[in-house]
């Protein structure tokens, strides 16, 4: 699925849900390098301001590549910035929702901007931010 910037509307959203894995965090450990004690030794997890292990903020974002790549714009989408604020920690076995909403529309461009948000099982957001992209063509 996918949408052009004609078919795309201010107040747009779409979004995508998953529960955050041990094997998510090891995978993306070994995937990325980022052997960061917190992330992967529950000793210093625990020893940690966060009390426990916690998932790399970064795994948690991809998120919202899910949801831009595949539903809103969707296949085809370039994903050309991000900026974001990670506002509480992602526990292993947290389940995420990241969620995105078109706020500006820049059709001479071809671009849209978007408001990013991932939320816990709890309704706690953990990341925030906004996006650009470059939807499909056609």
């Amino acid at each position: 699925m996918s949408f052009t910037i004609n078919q795309i509307t201010v107040g747009q959203t779409a979004s995508f849900r998953k529960t955050i894995t041990e094997a998510d965090v090891i995978n993306f450990a070994s995937a990325s390098g980022d052997m960061n004690p917190v992330h992967i030794d529950k000793i210093a997890g625990q020893a940690s301001i966060f009390g426990d292990r916690v998932a790399h903020g970064i795994l948690v974002s991809g998120l919202i590549s899910t949801v831009l790549g595949a539903q809103l714009p969707g296949n085809g989408t370039i994903y050309l910035g991000q900026e974001m604020r990670f506002t509480h920690p992602t526990y292993i076995g947290d389940t995420i929702t990241a969620i995105v909403e078109v706020v500006d529309i820049d059709h001479a461009k071809n671009r849209i901007r978007l408001n990013t948000t991932c939320t816990n099982q709890s309704g706690v957001v953990v990341i925030t931010g906004t996006a650009t992209v470059m939807p499909p063509k056609a």
